[in-house]
């Protein structure tokens, strides 16, 4: 059975990235009928951020990934957090040594510290010396027995090539030569990532080892475990990273922001969700937005690229527009909810939904776009003046003309139709061309120059605040 995990540290908020790197694994677990699991690794005790763990269980449950085994829903394997499984940590870390395919460490920060500066300043690649290999087995255990601070590395092979198929990247291979003796269980007692992400994908018979290409330097020195522990090798896959339109790696300066920041942005999850996924991985022309039920039947990994993407904030903004425009628009006013200013009514913003509809790209856009509908307005002299070119005398009494005759509409006919039909009629009154005559108008009622169409803005304003802003204008000209 395939069985996938997604294991991320409580040391922060994850960014877009690492949600990418969890939907492609849920994705291809659920296309193979596998199992997800979510574990926890926080033995980066230094790191730890409290809250992050709680926002790492919501992204997740905000985009839709519901884990098969893991925190608050448990499973056959747990505990699924590993600082409450640092026993058995311990124990294939003793294992190792008895192996010898690890050994005791008892230097000290200090003495490692001069080491690595000494091996710089000549030149040399830092790594620990091995000076800890060859202790004799009694001088171990005196140390041990008087609780001298100690970790246990991992022994490398002097020679050799250590290579896999990786399901993504290809063929990779290292020699050993340039792989320093990792520790792999801390002084603490806690484990280090290498010990104890193979441990735990070992145990709970993790099938597929999917993760960011940050972490193929990592894979050597675990398959040196594997084998070390006379176990099975998962199947690795490395997806490519992800890049700033600079080229550099994705970070917050690029917009490298989590799952629910843009969430709070107004940016709808199936925007998000399939924007995440075309981040090195293609179906067509990339441009379809796809649920997560679609997105399971479409998905392979054969189609995830070797080459890094680069995030396009354009293109989010792209599936964003598309997914706001499938809404209907009660679904809308529903999801606008803490978007809407508390002196928009609900019931004036269910009418300006539709006006706005086409031109939104986020749902935070919506106070910005429909303003002029329930706040004063700044109305420029200059920006209603240009809209004609005409003297200001001319304008003024263009101005009274519309206000005269929209004063006579009956309040059940202030509608877009007839609203239309009236200024038509006093285009060819005035003299003025169609265009003049409407860009003035607009101006006049909203200070803005692009808007919704007129006469529907002109509707849902209302008669009352309609004939307020036209007196308004001829006051400043």
């Amino acid at each position: 059975m395939v069985r996938v995990r997604f294991a991320p540290s409580p040391t922060g908020i994850p960014h877009i990235g690492n949600t990418r790197t969890a939907l492609y694994n849920y994705l291809f677990a659920k296309k193979n009928q596998g199992k997800f699991i979510l574990r926890i690794e926080d033995t980066d005790r230094d790191r730890l951020v409290p809250e992050s763990l709680s926002k790492i269980l919501e992204i997740l449950k905000f985009v839709g990934i519901n884990w098969d085994e893991g925190p608050q829903v448990g499973g056959r394997f747990g505990p699924y957090v590993q600082s409450k499984r640092l026993k058995i940590y311990q124990k294939y870390a003793q294992s190792l040594v008895k192996k010898k395919k690890a050994y005791f460490c008892f230097c000290t920060v200090k003495r490692l510290e001069k080491l690595r500066k000494a091996q710089q300043k000549s030149g040399k690649q830092p790594r620990y010396d091995r000076l800890c290999l060859g202790l004799a087995s009694q001088t171990i255990a005196q140390k041990i027995n008087s609780k001298t601070p100690h970790v246990i590395r991992l022994l490398i092979p002097e020679s050799g090539l250590i290579s896999w198929h990786d399901l993504i990247q290809g063929k990779i291979e290292f020699k050993t030569e340039t792989i320093d003796d990792q520790i792999i269980l801390k002084s603490d007692g806690f484990p280090t990532y290498h010990l104890g992400v193979v441990v735990d994908d070992h145990l709970m018979q993790v099938s597929h080892v999917l993760r960011g290409a940050e972490w193929i330097s990592s894979t050597p020195k675990q398959i040196l475990l594997y084998q070390g522990l006379k176990w099975p090798l998962p199947h690795f896959g490395h997806f490519s990273v992800i890049l700033g339109p600079d080229k550099a790696k994705l970070s917050k300066r690029h917009g490298a922001k989590s799952a629910l920041d843009y969430r709070d942005e107004g940016y709808l999850v199936e925007a998000l969700v399939s924007f995440m996924v075309y981040l090195g991985w293609s179906y067509q022309d990339n441009s379809q937005l796809l649920s997560l039920k679609q997105l399971t039947k479409y998905f392979d990994l054969k189609k995830v690229q070797k080459a890094n993407p680069i995030f396009d904030l354009s293109k989010l903004n792209y599936f964003n527009g598309k997914a706001i425009r499938t809404k209907s628009n009660q679904e809308l006013l529903t999801l606008l909810k803490q978007f809407i200013p508390h002196n928009c009514s609900p019931a004036l913003a269910k009418d300006i939904i539709p006006l706005i509809k086409d031109r939104l790209v986020k749902l935070s856009d919506f106070a910005a776009l429909s303003a002029f509908f329930y706040q004063d307005i700044k109305l420029d002299k200059k920006l209603l003046i240009k809209q004609s070119k005409k003297a200001p005398a001319e304008i003024v009494t263009s101005l009274k003309s519309l206000q005269a005759t929209y004063a006579q509409v009956n309040e059940k006919d202030w509608t877009a139709k007839e609203l239309e039909s009236l200024g038509r009629k006093l285009v060819s009154q005035t003299g003025w061309t169609p265009k003049e005559l409407f860009m003035t108008l607009r101006v006049a009622l909203t200070s803005e120059i692009a808007t919704p169409p007129l006469f529907d803005t002109m509707q849902v304003l209302s008669k009352k605040l309609a004939l307020k802003r036209l007196n308004h204008a001829q006051k400043i000209l």
